[in-house]
């Protein structure tokens, strides 16, 4: 007994245990947090990488790219395993992403755009997104007209968004941009009734129509309108599927139609990119573009006269 007892010891010594999966140590930062698209995203995210048994710490610096340059160099001194920014242009943190890369730690941008040391972005083809705001909104004012542009060009896809427009303006020199406004980030709504107050103020019903790089600049947009000047046939248009904006297509209201993201969808290809290239893998692409739809009246069967 005694034997069998020693042989059985002596052949568990020589085996190695496999050791248990180390849980993955994740960052999720955002100046944005407070935009509806970009919480969808991040909660996603969240919810994809805690399934996974990840660990994950979110950061929101509410507008704020200096604090946010300084949380990235402080969760890469910590070691993180992996860093996400959502909404964020890398290249305006170029030097801490610099530092994380050469750290040894994957920069995923969700939303974002490519920079030096960003191992992946996961994001709509914004420049697309663009053009098809611009389509439908010069189609749904007749061809021509004046319009009022709504824009943030800090953020890379609302960029993107913007030149999209540029372009689609040479195309079509019968519509003019009257008045635009650069959106403040947080507080989009706000400030962007503000603006509309003014424009309504000073052009009135010479605007035929709102092109809004998002979705809260179009319900700023809106609301200003319903206040100001609520029988005026303007038509306001937008992007991202904001449930808010849905309601109001749906309601008949002059926000007519919004350019939906699967922002879900970008959240959920970010966490498998993570999970390959924590794994050792390599990302599919550098650039990952989810699919877009529009949103409006029609595919809504909104009962609007």
């Amino acid at each position: 007994m005694k034997r069998m007892l020693l042989v059985t010891l002596s052949m568990l010594a020589g085996m190695q245990v496999a050791p248990a999966p180390m849980a993955q140590d994740i960052s999720v930062l955002t100046p944005y947090l407070s935009s509806v698209a970009t919480n969808e995203m991040v909660e996603t995210f969240q919810e994809d990488a805690e399934a996974k048994g990840w660990s994950v710490n979110v950061v929101d610096t509410r507008g704020d790219l200096q604090q946010l340059a300084s949380r990235v160099e402080d969760v890469t001194n910590a070691g993180v395993d992996a860093i996400v920014l959502v909404s964020v242009n890398p290249n305006q943190i170029g030097d801490q992403i610099g530092s994380a890369a050469s750290a040894g730690i994957p920069v995923f941008a969700l939303d974002g755009a490519l920079a030096e040391g960003v191992t992946a972005n996961i994001t709509t083809d914004n420049f697309a997104l663009g053009t098809t705001l611009s389509e439908y909104l010069f189609e749904a004012i007749g061809g021509e007209g004046k319009i009022v542009k709504f824009f943030h060009s800090a953020h890379p896809g609302v960029r993107q968004r913007e030149l999209a427009l540029d372009e689609a303006l040479e195309a079509n020199p019968k519509i003019e941009v009257i008045a635009e406004h650069y959106v403040q980030v947080p507080g989009p709504i706000d400030n962007a009734r503000q603006a509309m107050e003014t424009f309504l103020r000073r052009y009135g019903d010479e605007i035929d129509g709102v092109w809004a790089a998002w979705d809260e600049p179009a319900i700023g947009a809106l609301l200003a309108l319903q206040s100001d000047l609520p029988d005026a046939d303007i038509i306001i248009a937008g992007i991202d599927g904001n449930p808010q904006a849905i309601d109001l297509i749906e309601q008949c209201t002059n926000l007519r139609a919004t350019v939906r993201q699967d922002f879900p969808g970008i959240a959920s290809a970010a966490a498998a990119e993570v999970g390959t290239v924590l794994n050792d893998g390599s990302p599919s692409a550098e650039e990952i573009f989810v699919d877009a739809n529009i949103v409006d009246r029609e595919t809504l069967k909104a009962a609007c006269d």
